[in-house]
Parts: structure tokens; C-alpha cells; sequence
């Protein structure tokens, strides 16, 4: 599961105990703002997650105190922001695990005003930094950023130089109006994380196993592309009334996860 799910209510620090209580072994880390990606911060990750033997899946932050501007017109606040992706992709690399920055990037302009040769060209410093650091971007359909639009992800893909991943978000997809086919079809075997989450006729977001989602055609598309990481259980913290209720998305996950092996 993602320590999302107890946003802004539980310190990141404290998220990793929590979740291990509930019965996960493996988790996405929300970290929440700039202090968070201090490396004497990250230390007390570490040490959580080395006492309660827990696993770091991947790492989300919140995105929108800086990576959007990462791809603004003034080069001075470009730089700024190159500085935190830094410190970010240091911060991954020190908590090890399987390294997977799940990033939302740039948000949704009108696409006339999109430079993409900015974006590329950004794209590829962010990409090569990463490597650098031992850590796969990944980029996450957002529904309120330009990686909701299907042609931007295309261009990603064939544009960028350096190796480019990404996290396939369920609520992301049906908040954007387009099936989660559609994103597997762009991202294909680049897909290295999966938030996985339900919805229903009059709620955007809950629980797996709560709505009405077609898990297993989800499924047969991710078996397909030969998809072999985690599906993190990222909700929002009003999603639920208690940590039972994460423990049953878990089993019925488990259960469902088995019957189409």
C-alpha cells in the first residue's frame, strides 16, 4: 500500500510501522515536503523500514511544491527545481528497495502553448539524472497534468532518450475519461509500478473490491505486457473509516490475484 492513504493525518515516519501493523510487507513512501528529502530524514525512513522489515516499493512526494516547475518558461526557476530532483533522486537511492520515483510532472496547459522541445529536453536531463542515481522515473497518468493525454505520453516515448517508466494509476484513468487499456497500450512494458484503487457510478476513488472496476481484464493487460511489479493500494485518507478495511482490500486482492495466475 502507499502511506498516501493516511495523508496529511500519519508523519511519513510514522507511516511505515502502521503499514506493516495492517499486514503489508512491501509500500509506496509519501514524502510531503522539502525537509522529508533531507538525507538525515530519510536515514529514520530507512531505519523504520530496516525495524519492522518492511519494503520500499516506490517513493511519491508532493509533486505539486515543485515538479511542475521543472518545465516553466523561466530557466532561473528550472534550475531551482533541478536542484530538489536532485536531492529527491539521492533521498530514493539512499532508501533502496526497487527505486521507483513516481512522478506527475508538468500540469495540463492548453496544448498550443506546450514547448515540447523544453519538455524533451528537460525530460532528458531528469531521465539521465535518475539513472544516474540507480532510479527509474516513472512517469504517472494524471489526470490534472499533461501525462492524462495520451498523445504527450506518446511523444515521451519516442522522444526521450534516457529510459523513461512509468505508474499506471487506476483513478487517474477514469478521472480522465480513458480506459486504462488506452494508457497500457503507450506505456507497454515500461510500466514498472501500478496504484491500484476502485470506483463506482458515484465515487472517484475507494477501496479495491468497493466499486465496480473489471479487475480482471486489468489483469489479462498487465499479464500480457508481462508486467511483474506490485500493485500499491493508493487511496485517499477519507476513503476509509478504519485499517480493517485496507486489511480486507488486501485479502480479497490476494484472493482475486490467484484465481487468474
Amino acid at each position: 500500500m502507499s502511506s498516501a492513504c493516511f495523508y496529511p493525518k500519519v508523519l511519513a515516519e510514522d507511516s511505515i510501522k502502521i503499514m506493516k501493523k495492517i499486514g503489508f510487507d512491501y509500500g509506496e513512501v509519501f514524502l510531503n515536503t522539502f525537509s522529508e528529502y533531507e538525507e538525515d530524514f530519510i536515514l529514520k525512513i530507512k531505519e523504520q523500514c530496516e525495524k519492522n522489515e518492511f519494503n520500499i516499493n516506490s517513493v511519491h512526494i508532493y509533486s505539486t511544491m515543485f515538479e511542475p516547475f521543472l518545465f516553466d518558461a523561466y530557466k532561473r526557476r528550472r534550475e531551482d527545481m533541478m536542484e530538489i530532483f536532485k536531492k529527491v533522486c539521492k533521498a530514493i537511492n539512499i532508501l533502496g528497495g526497487s527505486k521507483i520515483y513516481t512522478f506527475h510532472g508538468m500540469r495540463r496547459i492548453d496544448s498550443m502553448q506546450v514547448d515540447y522541445e523544453l519538455i524533451i529536453d528537460m525530460y532528458n536531463r531528469l531521465t539521465y539524472y535518475a539513472g544516474e542515481n540507480n532510479v527509474k522515473l516513472a512517469q504517472e497518468n494524471v489526470s490534472w497534468c499533461m501525462s492524462s493525454d495520451l498523445g504527450y505520453l506518446k511523444i515521451l516515448k519516442e522522444k526521450v532518450k534516457y529510459p523513461l517508466y512509468y505508474t499506471l494509476d487506476l483513478k487517474q484513468c477514469y478521472k480522465a475519461n480513458i480506459e486504462p487499456q488506452e494508457y497500457i497500450n503507450v506505456m507497454g512494458k515500461e510500466i514498472c509500478n501500478f496504484h491500484i484503487n476502485d470506483k463506482n457510478e458515484n465515487e472517484s476513488c475507494m477501496l479495491p473490491g468497493k466499486g465496480n472496476i473489471n479487475y480482471e481484464k486489468i489483469f489479462k493487460s498487465l499479464d500480457d505486457i508481462n508486467y511483474k511489479g506490485r500493485a500499491i493500494i493508493e487511496v485517499y485518507a477519507d476513503n476509509y473509516k478504519s485499517y480493517d478495511e485496507i486489511l480486507e482490500s488486501k485479502i480479497y486482492l490476494d484472493k482475486l490475484i490467484k484465481t487468474i495466475q
